[in-house]
């Protein structure tokens, strides 16, 4: 026998970022489904010894994002981040850094734990700039 996971309601979750130089980092979800809109926190880190770029932090920060949404019982989200770049970049899989190949593949791995996902720009820019404000506090502190 055969069974499928039902996708059930759907909830868009609209994602701002950023990290500090040490690579820890922040994450803010503003999610807006059926049971109402609400903004959830997440920390995260970027992994390995290298310099910390754009890119490697939205991996590590939409791979928490992705993993804490799957923890709340959340399977069909529509993720909308401000880099039109990087949702065609995860979306189609091309243009991807060989750099960044493991943090693509815990992203991929993070979205495939939904029964369904998809990926789109919109402005996230509140968000963002709270993230980045959080981060250089913390740099600061």
């Amino acid at each position: 026998m055969r069974t499928t996971r039902s996708a059930g309601p759907g909830v868009e979750a609209g994602v701002g970022y950023a990290a500090d130089h040490r690579g820890r980092g922040v994450a803010y979800a503003r999610l807006a489904g059926p049971e109402g809109a609400h903004l959830i926190r997440i920390g995260f880190r970027v992994a390995g010894s290298t310099p910390f770029g754009e890119r490697a932090v939205a991996y590590a920060a939409l791979t928490a994002v992705a993993q804490a949404l799957a923890k709340r019982g959340l399977r069909d989200v529509r993720f909308v981040v401000g880099d039109s770049a990087f949702a065609e970049e995860i979306t189609s899989g091309r243009g991807v850094d060989d750099r960044l190949a493991i943090p693509y593949v815990r992203l991929r791995c993070a979205l495939n734990s939904l029964a369904k996902f998809a990926m789109q720009t919109g402005a996230v820019d509140d968000i963002t700039q709270r993230a980045r404000a959080e981060a250089a506090l913390n740099v600061a502190a």
